[in-house]
């Protein structure tokens, strides 16, 4: 199965145990990139940041990342090239995200689903695999092309 990094911040924390226990339960290698207690003044983009440069750095095949909306993770952690996260609460989208868009981090919001949505959605994240037909292909290859123009133009640091 996949190695996965995940992060939680004070709003996403309440689902911690539960998305632990949901990849443990799939097999999954799991690369905690914290909060591992609950604090109340934590930020969002410390933790999205971490989970979403292990996946741009390749010590994690895919990411889920937990904040109080997902908004918030979602927009930091896209703003790594090569990362494609994606704010998901339905499992169309996590498993569409995958399928099309060939999305690598999983952005929930920890005060918007329940708990048992929560293994839905990871489940249809996990299960989902790029479908790389030529039209699938040729958008993530545009993608890439305005990740490469940002980089190179120097508006944010290359990938390590």
């Amino acid at each position: 199965m996949f190695k996965v990094a995940v992060a939680f911040d004070h709003g996403g924390f309440s689902l911690r145990e539960r998305v632990l226990d949901q990849l443990q339960k799939a097999g999954c290698e799991i690369l905690d990139q914290g909060a591992y207690e609950y604090d109340a003044e934590d930020d969002y983009p410390d933790f999205a940041v971490k989970a979403a440069r292990a996946v741009q750095d390749g010590q994690a095949d895919r990411a889920i990342i937990v904040c109080g909306s997902g908004v918030g993770a979602c927009i930091a952690a896209n703003k790594l090239p090569g990362v494609r996260a994606g704010i998901c609460h339905d499992t169309y989208s996590a498993r569409q995200g995958v399928n099309h868009d060939d999305m690598n981090v999983l952005c929930l919001g920890g005060r918007i689903i329940g708990v048992e949505l929560v293994s839905e959605l990871i489940d249809a994240f996990l299960s989902a695999s790029f479908s790389d037909g030529e039209k699938y292909t040729r958008r993530l290859n545009k993608i890439a092309a305005i990740e490469k123009e940002v980089v190179e133009r120097g508006e944010v640091p290359s990938p390590s």
